[in-house]
């Protein structure tokens, strides 16, 4: 089976975020290592919203990208 690269967008994207979500379960000790994992995530969401012409998908990613990037400015201070 050949993976095109829009699959492994998603499906990295897709570990990125499981991965925040998770590290989020864990708590403050895992600070700030879940925003980075949600900003990765993000970012490869945005790049396959981008080749596939999915702008709705793009428009969550950019706020989400927001959002993220004032987390991590805030947990680097």
């Amino acid at each position: 089976m050949k993976l095109e690269i829009n699959e492994i967008l998603q499906w990295t994207g897709a570990v990125f975020i499981i991965a925040g979500h998770s590290l989020n379960a864990v708590g403050p000790a895992a600070y700030p290592y879940n925003i980075l994992a949600f900003f990765l995530g993000t970012i490869l969401f945005m790049v396959w919203s981008i080749r596939v012409a999915n702008k709705p998908q793009l428009l969550v990613n950019i706020v989400a990208l927001a959002i993220g990037l004032t987390g991590l400015a805030k947990a680097i201070g």
